[in-house]
């Protein structure tokens, strides 16, 4: 009866197969001797034992297995992240934020978004761009900025992106404003997991 609660919620609700556990037992549906761990049911899965497959699991099946090994960014476009200050990690202060770009159309210029997320409280910008060129990121801050205007400086304190050419002109906010702009280490997502984790989200 749990299993097929479980495939009910998973297919019907979209919730994850941990969320299915801690809601079954919150809420007193099932008691502890009649449910299995999370774990287990992800053994079920690639067992298959249910009618959940691990493509099913969108963030299962990303998840890189290789050995990680560091590469050297030949482009120097600003800031490293190396310089950024560590209460920018902490999440403790106001006003630090992570910026990506999604795509729409992998071989399209249209449907581009400008994505940004404040790394103390998530709050999140999604932004539609023209494409996915340097002007047109820059066009979108400009924009922003003159929203915000005399306020810009405190609520946009720092920025932290790729190495994309997308963003190789975004460090001129710099010449303009107090912002600081750090670029990621290479082919490291993780450098700025927060807005990568929402993009992740609009993808699907």
């Amino acid at each position: 009866k749990f299993i097929d609660y479980v495939s009910h919620c998973f297919h019907n609700q979209g919730w994850s197969l941990d969320a299915c556990v801690g809601y079954a037992l919150a809420k007193g549906i099932f008691q502890k001797d009649q449910v299995v761990s999370t774990k287990t049911l992800y053994n079920y899965v690639d067992l298959v034992l249910m009618d959940i497959k691990n493509g099913d699991l969108p963030e299962k099946v990303k998840r890189n297995t290789k050995t990680r090994r560091a590469r050297v960014n030949k482009r120097i476009l600003g800031r490293r992240i190396d310089e950024r200050s560590p209460r920018v990690e902490s999440r403790k202060d106001f006003g630090h934020w992570e910026c990506d770009q999604v795509l729409g159309h992998k071989t399209k210029d249209d449907d581009v978004l400008l994505t940004l997320c404040k790394r103390k409280t998530r709050q999140f910008f999604m932004i539609k761009i023209e494409d996915k060129t340097s002007a047109s990121v820059m066009k979108a801050f400009d924009k922003l900025r003159e929203y915000y205007g005399s306020k810009w400086n405190q609520i946009f304190k720092s920025i932290t992106t790729d190495n994309g050419s997308e963003f190789a002109d975004l460090s001129d906010l710099e010449q303009v404003s107090k912002t600081l702009v750090y670029y990621a280490h290479p082919y490291t997502s993780c450098d700025k997991g927060s807005v990568e984790r929402h993009n992740g989200l609009i993808r699907r």
